[in-house]
C-alpha cells in the first residue's frame, strides 16, 4: 500500500536534467516497485493506490498486469494528475530526485471507507510506507489498514521517509511510532531510523525499534556497510553489500524489499534472507530502471555465484 507514479529517467548519465533530451518512462513508486520485485520472484502480490484520471494512470496500471501486480485496488482519482518524479543520474552515489505531485499526489488520496480490510487482513504480508503518512487521508487510511493487521499475519512497515513530504523530521515521528505499534517487521536505512526512532548507530536504532511494540524483526540498511537484521529473539545478522558498477541506485532499496518478503515467505533463515535481498537490490543498481529492472531469482542466484550485482539481464 502506498506510492505510486511514472519514473522519468534520463538516458544520459553524468549531465544536469537542464541538458537532457531524452528519457525513459518506467512505473515507479516505492510501494509499486516492492510489489513487482516480489513478483519477480514468484509471489502474488496486489497494490492499494491511485492515480490521476488520464493516460499516465492508464500506464500504470498495465504496467502492473504485466509485471503480475493485481491492480483491482488502484483506482483513479479525478481531481489531481498522475505524478511524475525525475531522478538525475551522476553514478555512483548521486541520484537527485525532483517529484512533481502537486497539489496531491493521487496515492495520498486513499480514503480509509475505501479500504477492503479483508483483504489487507487475509494477506500472509501487508507492506505499508511512511510516505503515507505524510498527508491526508491517506495517513488515517494507512493507520486503519496497519491496526487492522494486528495479530495476524506479517506487517511490514518501510520507513520510507522522504523529507520533501514533510514540513519537519518531528512532525513525523509520532505517526511513525504509531505505525510501529502495528508493524511486526521494520525496514528502513540510517536517516530513517534516526527519523523514527532518534537513533542513528545501528545496533541500537534495531533495539529502539524492536522495543516499540509488535515488532519482532528490525531491518537496518548501511549503505556501503551492508545490511543489519535483528529479531526480537535475539538472533542477528549483518551482511555486507554486493559489489556492483552502479548505474542507478534509486530502485535497490525495493528490489531489496521484494526479496526480503520472499525470504520471510520462505521462511529462511536471517542471513540467507538478507544475502538475497542484497543481492537483488545490487542488480537493481546496477541498472537504469527500477521496476522493469527488478530480478528473477535465477538472476540472483547469478549475482551470489559470481560476487557482483553486475549481471546480464535475462527474462526469467
Amino acid at each position: 500500500m502506498g506510492r505510486l507514479g511514472v519514473d522519468l529517467y534520463p538516458l544520459t548519465s553524468g549531465v544536469g536534467l537542464d541538458l537532457v533530451d531524452t528519457f525513459g518512462r518506467f512505473l515507479g513508486g516505492s510501494a509499486a516497485n516492492v510489489a513487482v520485485a516480489a513478483a519477480r520472484l514468484g509471489r502474488r502480490t496486489a497494490l492499494v493506490s491511485r492515480t490521476g484520471a488520464d493516460p499516465f494512470g492508464t500506464f500504470l496500471r498495465r504496467q502492473l498486469a504485466d509485471f503480475g501486480v493485481d491492480a483491482r485496488w488502484v483506482t483513479e482519482v479525478d481531481a489531481h494528475p498522475t505524478p511524475v518524479t525525475f531522478c538525475a543520474l551522476f553514478p555512483p552515489d548521486d541520484f537527485p530526485l525532483y517529484f512533481y505531485r502537486r497539489p496531491q499526489a493521487p496515492d495520498l488520496e486513499i480514503h480509509p471507507h475505501e479500504l477492503d480490510l479483508d483483504a489487507i487482513r487475509a494477506a500472509r504480508v501487508f507492506w505499508a510506507t511512511g510516505t503515507g503518512l505524510c498527508a491526508e487521508p491517506s495517513r488515517t487510511a494507512t493507520l486503519a489498514a496497519l491496526r487492522a493487521r494486528t495479530g495476524g499475519g506479517t506487517t511490514v512497515f518501510d520507513l520510507d521517509w522522504r523529507p520533501m513530504f514533510w514540513a519537519d523530521p518531528a512532525a513525523a515521528r509520532p505517526y511513525y511510532a504509531e505505525a510501529l505499534r502495528h508493524a511486526t517487521v521494520a525496514v528502513g536505512n540510517l536517516d530513517e531510523c534516526e527519523v523514527a526512532t532518534g537513533e542513528r548507530d545501528p545496533d541500537a536504532a534495531a533495539r529502539a525499534l524492536l522495543a516499540t511494540g509488535t515488532v519482532r524483526l528490525a531491518v537496518v540498511k548501511q549503505g556501503p556497510k551492508g545490511v543489519l537484521a535483528v529479531s526480537a529473539d535475539g538472533t542477528r545478522a549483518e551482511v555486507p553489500p554486493l559489489p556492483v558498477e552502479v548505474v542507478n541506485g534509486l530502485g535497490a532499496g525495493d528490489a531489496f524489499g521484494g526479496a526480503l518478503v520472499h525470504g520471510l515467505l520462505a521462511d529462511w533463515d536471517l542471513e540467507r534472507t538478507l544475502c538475497h535481498a542484497n543481492a537483488a537490490g545490487a542488480i537493481v543498481a546496477g541498472r537504469l530502471p527500477c521496476s522493469s529492472a527488478m530480478p528473477y531469482a535465477s538472476e540472483i542466484d547469478a549475482a551470489l555465484a559470481t560476487g557482483t550485482g553486475t549481471i546480464p539481464a535475462n527474462n526469467g
